[in-house]
């Protein structure tokens, strides 16, 4: 019955944070949309990130919550569900990385930066991300998994083997661990870091010098920069900080077979995971000035009463007008 009652409360919160992610980053595309000064080569791999978002609770959380059910099925179609969550895990650590990549470059060579960074480079990278993740993540569907221990398991030569679908049945631990750890989630994390320890380095240089009549400018703008490269490098924290706890329970099954974890903190570990797809846009909302005035912009135009229209026309105004300047 207290089994019972965990998978319920399970669910529900499972469903909250689904609804969550996908309305928050469905909001997140569509600012970008409504308003021109957010379609900026940042912007676009903050797109691409909360495409990867809306897919973790439209795709991701369902298929978490039907394996917690205990879902009898095929071993690769399970295993297929599973490498989903990879490749969406993956593209976010590339996206963000990206991300840090493109803030970097925009204080070491903010007069150029323009004439490297195109938008048409900026679609090459995200496209380059997204096949990386789909490598990176479908490498269990080409044999690095646990078909031949479920074989043993359950004393069959077939091919098609029938099992409760669970992530660590299908899975291989060692994948998980050296491979996808070790190799594509700790070394762009520690790579990131790095990254923006450098770009607060090289703006804080910036804002230090004296300001004179014909700085003004420059340090305006390296005041937005560091404004904007703080609310990105928060992100990057909340991923990690929701994470690392899923990857560090994966470690102690890995290195200590005699160790159990309880149920209760691998469920918050799989709430950290899945809740940091819809911390982004909470992020963007109260961080970055651009996406609050256009979420409310959105909110006022489309879903409040029409008594509001005047002040739609004002916030349209706002858009308008913002689109014609540089966002950051």
């Amino acid at each position: 019955m207290e089994s019972m009652a965990s998978l319920v409360v399970y669910i529900v919160i499972e469903v909250i944070i689904a609804v969550v992610s996908v309305v928050g980053n469905v909001l997140v595309i569509w600012a970008v949309i409504v308003n021109q000064a957010l379609r900026d080569t940042t912007f676009f791999f903050i797109v691409s990130l909360a495409v990867a978002d809306i897919a973790v609770g439209s795709l991701v959380i369902p298929l978490a919550i039907t394996i917690s059910i205990g879902l009898k099925t095929e071993f690769y179609s399970c295993l297929m569900g599973a490498c989903i969550v990879l490749i969406l895990t993956q593209s976010s650590i590339l996206a963000l990385l990206a991300i840090a990549a493109d803030r970097y470059l925009r204080v070491k060579i903010p007069t150029s930066y323009k004439s490297v960074v195109t938008a048409r480079r900026a679609g090459i990278a995200i496209t380059g991300c997204w096949v990386l993740s789909f490598i990176v993540g479908l490498v269990p569907m080409f044999g690095w998994n646990n078909i031949d221990n479920q074989r043993k398991a359950l004393n069959s030569s077939s091919s098609d083997v029938i099992i409760i679908c669970q992530f660590e049945t299908v899975i291989s631990m060692e994948y998980m661990v050296y491979f996808n750890f070790f190799v594509w989630v700790l070394p762009p994390l520690f790579l990131m870091l790095i990254v923006y320890l450098e770009v607060f380095n090289l703006i804080q240089k910036q804002l230090n010098k004296k300001v004179s009549s014909t700085s003004k400018d420059p340090q305006k703008y390296y005041g937005k920069e560091l404004k904007i490269a703080k609310s990105l490098a928060l992100i990057l924290l909340l991923f990690a900080l929701s994470w690392l706890p899923l990857h560090t329970l994966n470690c102690i099954t890995l290195f200590c077979h005699t160790c159990k974890t309880p149920m209760i903190i691998t469920y918050i570990a799989i709430f950290l995971s899945h809740g940091n797809s819809a911390m982004n846009p909470i992020v963007y909302a109260f961080r970055i000035e651009k996406f609050r005035t256009t979420f409310l912009y959105i909110w006022k135009k489309y879903f409040c009463c029409k008594s509001g229209r005047a002040l739609n026309r004002a916030k349209t105004t706002v858009i308008e007008r913002s689109a014609s300047k540089h966002i950051i």
